[in-house]
């Protein structure tokens, strides 16, 4: 969970006063400077004690000593609940603030182009976060705080985790490209494979190279990265080796990708570990971005569902749509569609006529027709509508776009094995190629970022 950053607000004339001892707590200075019978003033030293500090400045935002301290303690914890032995102090104080300063330009670029985050929306993620984990809201709030971090620091990591998303999803993956021909081929390719398919759990260790970066840059990003696989083959871990040193998004995870299926694992990785025994490492891979070198973490059977027919059931639904906001609360919308489902079912009104008088989705112009669906196409309306008969309302149900009233109006069985088939290869091509393009993104995003470091006066 990343730390949140808690003195966004405050002005840098207030953070030097702070750094300098003149805003430290004043009733403590009170208390600690009371006079006591029989006993003679203190002597103050002149000498400032520092009580926090400016250890970063990332373009006109600061990052003070408090923030880095507090995001290591959380770190720290989380290390030791993983079993991963934790680099010296110094190497994690690195990885850490080179981490901030990433996310806070991240956050700072979604800000320039007018992206929030409202609670809102958050309320919605963390519901749904909730219910994926099988628990309540309250219950998933009791596990947070369980293990040590209290649920409005949460709330706000997760703000910060949603905004820097959306920018993501607007600076990389909208601008993936998949062509038809790679499609074609990728089919090919899987079609003409004698293995079935399997799941690769990788883990990695990045080691950046800037962006226009000179020869000199180059060789000394190659040394560290032969410095690091020295290191390896002398016995360290591998995971506490990516926590010290990679530049990659799991660095703090050890490393670790996840499974995945390996069609959606970059082609260079596979390559690199064919021949790596599970629990092995690689040598060094050179790619767009930096050194690599990678970790064979395990391999299982995957999923290898048989050529052939794929029926499914598509279902064509209407509804209507209202959100809640600060002026019409939940409550109230939940009230308003709850009477309007009953005059539907009393026929005072028809569905359609409601949708077109009420609802605050662009389909109310044509009665609320979403058109047909396929289940996962609208994932907060599958279990409602596989329960509904041809024609009738459903209960209101939540998605993130609002409240709703729901009818399926036609139901169907369709082969889409073909449609569906291509539509699986461009998501594995975008997944393969998304990583390297997000890794280009951040890379020069920091590179563009002004940052100033400030050491501390011992």
């Amino acid at each position: 969970m990343r730390q949140l950053l808690h003195m966004k607000q405050r002005t840098l004339v207030t953070l030097l006063a702070v750094s300098t001892g003149l805003l430290a707590n004043p009733g403590a200075w009170a208390q600690t400077t009371q006079l006591k019978p029989t006993t003679t003033l203190p002597v103050v030293s002149n000498k400032p004690r520092p009580v926090n500090s400016i250890i970063a400045v990332v373009n006109d935002e600061i990052i003070t000593r408090q923030e880095l301290d507090e995001r290591i303690s959380v770190v720290e914890k989380r290390l030791k609940a993983q079993g991963t032995p934790l680099p010296s102090r110094e190497e994690l104080q690195k990885q850490l603030l080179e981490r901030m300063i990433l996310d806070r330009a991240q956050l700072q670029l979604a800000k320039e182009n007018g992206m929030r985050a409202d609670d809102l929306m958050l309320d919605r993620t963390l519901q749904r976060m909730a219910e994926q984990n099988k628990m309540s809201l309250q219950e998933m709030r009791n596990q947070i705080e369980r293990e040590g971090t209290p649920f409005a620091r949460f709330r706000e990591e997760m703000r910060d985790d949603i905004m820097m998303q959306r920018i993501r999803d607007r600076e990389v993956d909208s601008k993936i490209i998949i062509t038809e021909t790679e499609i074609d081929n990728f089919l090919a390719a899987e079609a003409s494979a004698k293995a079935g398919k399997q799941e690769i759990n990788l883990a990695h260790i990045l080691v950046r190279i800037p962006e226009n970066a000179s020869a000199e840059q180059i060789t000394l990003r190659r040394n560290r990265a032969e410095e690091v696989l020295e290191k390896l083959r002398g016995g360290a871990d591998f995971a506490k080796m990516a926590v010290t040193y990679s530049d990659s998004a799991e660095a703090l995870k050890g490393g670790e990708i996840g499974w995945r299926e390996q069609e959606r694992i970059p082609q260079l990785f596979l390559d690199a570990v064919a021949q790596v025994k599970t629990g092995e490492f690689s040598g060094i891979i050179r790619s767009a971005n930096g050194f690599h070198i990678l970790k064979l973490v395990g391999k299982r059977a995957g999923n290898d569902p048989k050529a052939g027919t794929e029926i499914v059931q598509q279902n064509r639904v209407r509804h209507i749509l209202m959100k809640p906001s600060q002026i019409v609360p939940e409550a109230e919308v939940r009230q308003k569609l709850t009477e309007l489902k009953r005059k539907i079912a009393a026929k005072e009104i028809s569905f359609e006529d409601a949708a077109k008088n009420y609802s605050a989705d662009s389909t109310a112009a044509k009665g609320g027709d979403i058109g047909w669906i396929n289940p996962g196409d609208v994932a907060a309306f599958d279990e409602v509508i596989v329960k509904l008969a041809i024609g009738q309302v459903s209960d209101v149900i939540q998605s993130q776009f609002g409240l709703h009233l729901i009818e399926v109006t036609e139901r169907k069985s369709e082969d889409q094995s073909k449609d569906r088939k291509r539509m699986a290869a461009r998501e594995a091509l975008r997944e393969r190629k998304s990583d390297e393009a997000l890794q280009d993104w951040l890379r020069e995003l920091r590179d563009r970022t002004y940052v100033e470091l400030r050491t501390e006066e011992k």
